[in-house]
C-alpha cells in the first residue's frame, strides 16, 4: 500500500461532470489499496471571475482582502468533490488550508509555506478516509488567510506529499506530461518520459506552464517523486526525478530537453545613471521592496561616466515597477526611464549543455536566419535565454525545435 498525493487543476474540476470523473479516478486508486490525499484548484475560470469582481470595485484591491476572496474558489471545489465521493460510498473529508494548518509567511498574494501540520490528516487516513484539501492557500501565524500565487495548488500538493512522506505526488492537468515545448505552438512536440528536477526547474522558471516553479523547488528539496499526468486520458505521464536516477537506467539523453517561452515579460531601462558602486542596488532595491521579482538584468558599458541599466519583470508588475523607477529618477541621477511591453523570453533547456559546446552559437544562428533580433541574453549551465520581440516568438520556437530535432527521441 502506497500513500499518494494527487493534485487536480482547474480544468480537471471545471464542471460537475469532471468533478465526478475525478471522484471515480480517486476511488480507483483507493480500490487498489492506496491511501489518497487530494489537492484541488478552483473550478476553471473561477479565480478570474473573483478577481474581476474585486477589480470592479477598485483597480488595486487591498492584498489581505484579495486573499480572503480568492481562497473561496477552492473551498467550493473541495466540498463538491467530497459530496461526489460520499455519494459513491467512499468516506471523505474536506479541509481548507487553514483547517489543515498549512502555515505560511504573511506575504499576501505570494505567500510561502513554512510548515504543515499532519496529525489530523494521519488520523483520517488511518480511518480509511479520502482527504480533500484546498490548494493555493494557507494561514499565517496571526490566522490571516494567505494565497500562494498563480499555480499555488501545485505547491500545496508537493508540500503535503513532503510532510506526509508520500510515495509519489501526482499532478493531474489537461496535458499528459511535460513536452519538448508547447504542442499548441509546435504540433510535433514530443512528450518526455522523464526529466530532471534541474531541467524542470529551469523550464518552470522560464515560462513552462505545466508546473509552478515553487512546487518543483519544493519537490527537489524534499526528494518528492513528482509525476505529471492527464486527467482526461490514461498514460504514464512524465516523471520528474534527480539526474542520478536518469543515469541509472537507459533512457533519452538529449542535448536539449525542451524549449520554454514566456509572453508575460516586460522590459524596463534606466538611462544615463552614474556608473558607480551601488547603483544596481539603488535601482533594484525599491523594486524588490515592493515584492516585485526581477528576472534578466543587463548593464551596458560605461560611457562618459554613465551607463544604461535594463531588467525584465512579469508583465503584471510592469506598471508598478515603472512608477517606482520614475519616483526615484532624480535620486538615481538618471536621464530617463523607459519600458517595453511587447517582448517575450525564449529559452533552450538541457542537461546536455554541460558537456557540449556550440549550443549558443547554433541557437543564435537559427534565430538570425529567421530575421529575429536578440535584445537580451542570459545563460546558466543548463539553459540559454534570449529576449526577442513578442511578434517573432512562435516563429523562433518552431525554428529552434526543428533545428535541434526535438521531435525525435534520442
Amino acid at each position: 500500500m502506497a500513500l499518494i498525493v494527487q493534485k487536480y487543476g482547474g480544468t480537471s474540476v471545471g464542471t460537475i461532470e469532471r468533478i465526478e470523473n475525478v471522484a471515480d479516478k480517486v476511488i480507483g486508486w483507493r480500490d487498489r489499496g492506496h491511501q489518497v490525499v487530494v489537492v484541488v484548484s478552483a473550478m476553471s475560470g473561477e479565480t478570474d471571475r473573483l478577481i474581476g469582481l474585486a477589480k470592479g470595485i477598485t483597480a488595486r484591491p487591498e492584498p489581505r482582502e484579495m486573499d480572503v476572496l480568492l481562497s473561496t474558489g477552492e473551498q467550493v471545489t473541495i466540498a463538491l468533490l467530497c459530496i461526489a465521493l460520499e455519494k459513491r460510498g467512499c468516506p471523505a473529508r474536506s479541509y481548507t488550508g487553514g483547517q489543515v494548518r498549512i502555515l505560511t509567511d504573511n506575504a499576501f498574494n505570494k505567500a510561502r509555506i513554512e510548515d504543515v501540520e499532519i496529525a489530523a490528516m494521519r488520523d483520517d487516513l488511518a480511518q480509511g478516509r479520502i482527504i480533500v484539501v484546498a490548494g493555493f492557500q494557507g494561514v499565517d501565524k496571526d490566522g490571516n488567510i494567505t494565497t500562494l500565487g498563480r499555480g499555488g495548488s501545485d505547491t500545496t500538493g508537493v508540500a503535503l506529499a513532503a510532510a506526509l512522506k508520500a510515495d509519489e505526488c501526482q499532478i493531474y492537468t489537461d496535458v499528459d506530461g511535460v513536452y519538448t515545448t508547447d504542442p499548441r505552438v509546435v504540433p510535433e512536440a514530443r512528450r518526455l518520459n522523464r526529466i530532471t528536477f534541474e531541467e524542470m526547474l529551469e523550464m518552470a522558471s522560464l515560462g513552462s506552464k505545466v508546473l509552478q516553479i515553487r512546487s518543483v523547488e519544493f519537490a527537489g528539496k524534499h526528494n518528492v517523486p513528482l509525476r505529471v499526468l492527464s486527467s482526461f486520458q490514461e498514460g504514464p505521464g512524465t516523471l520528474i526525478t534527480f539526474e542520478e536516477a536518469l543515469e541509472a537506467e537507459p533512457m533519452e539523453k538529449e542535448l536539449i530537453s525542451g524549449i520554454a517561452f514566456n509572453r508575460d515579460e516586460a522590459k524596463l531601462t534606466v538611462l544615463g545613471v552614474p556608473d558607480r558602486p551601488g547603483i544596481a542596488s539603488s535601482i533594484l532595491g525599491p523594486v524588490s521592496a515592493a515584492n516585485i521579482e526581477v528576472d534578466m538584468i543587463i548593464q551596458n558599458v560605461s560611457y562618459d561616466g554613465t551607463t544604461d541599466f535594463t531588467f525584465t519583470v512579469h508583465r503584471n508588475d510592469y506598471e508598478r515597477a515603472l512608477e517606482i523607477l520614475q519616483e526615484h529618477t532624480a535620486t538615481l541621477g538618471a536621464r530617463e526611464v523607459s519600458g517595453d511591453l511587447k517582448i517575450a523570453k525564449l529559452s533552450l533547456v538541457g542537461m546536455g549543455m554541460r558537456s557540449h559546446a556550440g549550443v549558443a552559437s547554433k541557437m543564435f544562428g537559427v534565430l538570425a536566419k529567421e530575421g529575429i533580433n536578440i535584445r537580451m541574453i542570459s545563460t546558466s549551465e543548463i539553459k540559454i535565454s534570449v529576449v526577442i520581440d513578442e511578434k517573432y516568438l512562435e516563429l523562433g520556437v518552431r525554428a529552434l525545435h526543428e533545428a535541434f530535432e526535438l521531435d525525435k527521441a534520442a
